[in-house]
């Protein structure tokens, strides 16, 4: 094959980079769309998809398919324009994020000096999309919705970023590769475990990084019991499940960017530098999908376990108790460089390690052992054949009936 001109294989390259980063985060949604449902599932005792696909893994393609031959409908008081060009935004804003976002060392769409910098302000024009979204739909439900998001997206915006210059410290750089290498060896390497100030920096960077993606319990710009649907109450067909697609995208570029920052990005937490460049490259993708996967269910977690939060208190969380804690957490770490002795710094580094390995094994445990001892059936998520009807069935369910209506 003959050598292109270079402004075309500058082009082609950026053509093959854009090809496969909304390949993967089409993918992404795909699956995780359909993990959701059995996650939720799996909670509330239900099975989930079953029966489109092995396991139910082709719902999420009947729906899409639904989605696309709906009618593209816009309503008569909607602003047409800025209607169809909101949902078209909040995809971008996510694809933007994900072309700073490296998956392993030398395998990122475009290389930024600053990346981690120019992912948060990616990700964070998407709260544009939906607040246009609202404003265009003619709807005081979507304004609502749309206004809400706007003031809880750029208030946790400043305790994330706060938490992001934790590890920036750490590093020196704002190179999101640079920063993963530095990573690279036993996990007690990783930057979550270099102090307490970063342990709980990550912990506030997730929480707060789901907050920016609208996720329960911070999906107040939805709301469904209070806005009917919020932003997006005036989408339907396609144009609505671009905002559900930027929406997983969203989730899957910030557990990569949590991952990177204080889970050591692609290392897998014991060395590699024995193995093939090729095997290790491909490892490296492997785990940082692996921890991307494990954010977002642990987001799924979050949202089928705890209640929506009022507005009110939606806010006071983040500027009442996130802002100054990240503001400390800026403020201890860069004393820790200064005031703590090596030797100390290493010892609270392998002990913090080794509790949060002991916690996460006694997690699974009692996960398995829970599992272990659910009641099979309906009740446990695995299907049971119904009782046939038979005459003594009736008889026995009359006699129910009556019995609860002497009691009542």
């Amino acid at each position: 094959m003959p050598d292109l001109p270079p402004d075309l294989a500058i082009l082609a390259r950026a053509l093959v980079a854009a090809a496969v980063l909304v390949s993967f985060i089409g993918l992404a949604a795909f699956l995780f769309i359909w993990a959701e449902r059995k996650v939720s599932a799996r909670m509330q005792d239900r099975l989930g998809p079953t029966r489109v696909g092995p396991f139910g893994l082709l719902q999420s393609l009947a729906d899409g398919i639904k989605l696309v031959t709906k009618e593209d409908f816009a309503p008569d008081v909607a602003d047409k324009l800025l209607f169809r060009l909101a949902p078209t935004l909040g995809f971008c804003a996510t694809f933007c994020g994900f072309l700073a976002l490296p998956f392993a060392s030398g395998l990122v769409g475009h290389p930024v000096g600053v990346a981690a910098f120019f992912v948060l302000a990616a990700l964070s024009a998407e709260v544009f999309a939906v607040l246009l979204a609202g404003y265009a739909s003619g709807s005081k439900w979507a304004l609502y919705g749309g206004i809400r998001e706007a003031a809880q997206v750029v208030s946790y915006e400043v305790p994330r970023g706060l938490c992001v210059v934790v590890p920036v410290c750490l590093a020196g750089t704002l190179d999101l590769t640079q920063i993963a290498d530095q990573q690279a060896g036993g996990f007690w390497r990783w930057n979550a475990f270099h102090d307490p100030f970063t342990f709980v920096a990550g912990l506030v960077f997730f929480v707060t990084a789901t907050a920016s993606c609208k996720r329960a319990p911070f999906d107040n710009a939805e709301a469904e019991s209070e806005l009917v649907a919020g932003f997006h109450t005036e989408y339907s067909g396609i144009r609505w499940s671009y905002f559900f697609l930027a929406e997983y995208g969203s989730m899957v570029a910030v557990s990569g960017l949590c991952g990177i920052l204080f889970l050591g990005g692609w290392h897998p937490g014991f060395p590699t530098d024995s193995l093939p460049p090729l095997v290790a490259t491909a490892l490296g993708v492997a785990v940082f999908v692996g921890k991307c996967t494990a954010g977002v269910l642990v987001m799924m977690w979050l949202r089928w376990s705890l209640p929506r939060l009022r507005i009110d208190q939606v806010m006071t969380v983040c500027l009442k108790y996130f802002l100054p804690v990240a503001c400390g957490l800026v403020v201890g770490v860069c004393g820790w460089q200064l005031l703590v002795p090596a030797a100390v710094g290493e010892v609270v580094r392998y002990v913090l390690a080794g509790l949060t390995a002991v916690g996460l094994l006694g997690l699974a445990a009692s996960v398995l052992v829970a599992d272990a001892g659910a009641p099979r059936g309906n009740a446990g998520g695995v299907w049971a054949e119904p009782k046939p009807f038979t005459a003594e069935g009736a008889e026995d369910a009359e006699e129910g009936k009556k019995q609860s209506s002497i009691q009542f």
